[in-house]
């Protein structure tokens, strides 16, 4: 299965500023609960749009499955996930960022998620870029096309 875009939008990247960081938190579910401003910036939401709806409303389809079933998994298992994400903005673009995820416990119980997202160096977009492609052929993950017209 394939998903098609003719946005030309979707190949333009936001590029996450050196001293910004990008906070969001999430209920159990996965729903956002809270967005800094820069998430909202970055991503082309504003914070209402983000509040309430589906972290994975900024899963950029280049990103493999594998890699948010491995986020999951860790955060069940160890409480924390780092890794390199490529996101959706809201317009089809994208951006790219190392993020820290971790749970958010009270009385020993996880009540919530939180993000911190940082940018990452231009190789290491190369880099994951040239990964991620690699994991969904190999996976036969979706994979996209992009229509020129």
């Amino acid at each position: 299965m394939q998903t098609q875009f003719d946005e030309s939008e979707f190949l333009i990247e936001t590029i996450v500023p050196k001293d910004e960081l990008i906070v969001s938190r999430t209920d159990l579910k996965g729903n956002i609960t809270y967005a800094n401003e820069t998430f909202a910036k970055i991503s082309g939401y504003s914070i209402d749009e983000l509040i309430g709806q589906p972290h994975n409303c900024v899963r950029h389809p280049d990103m493999p499955k594998q890699i948010f079933e491995d986020l999951w998994s860790s955060l069940k298992k160890n409480n924390f996930w780092e890794g390199v994400v490529k996101n959706l903005r809201k317009d089809k673009g994208f951006y790219w960022v190392y993020a820290q995820i971790s749970v958010v416990k009270k009385d020993n119980k996880i009540v919530e998620y939180k993000s911190i997202r940082t940018p990452i160096s231009f190789q290491d977009k190369i880099k994951y870029q040239k990964l991620y492609d690699k994991i969904k052929k190999d996976t036969k993950d979706l994979q996209r096309i992009i229509i020129y017209k």
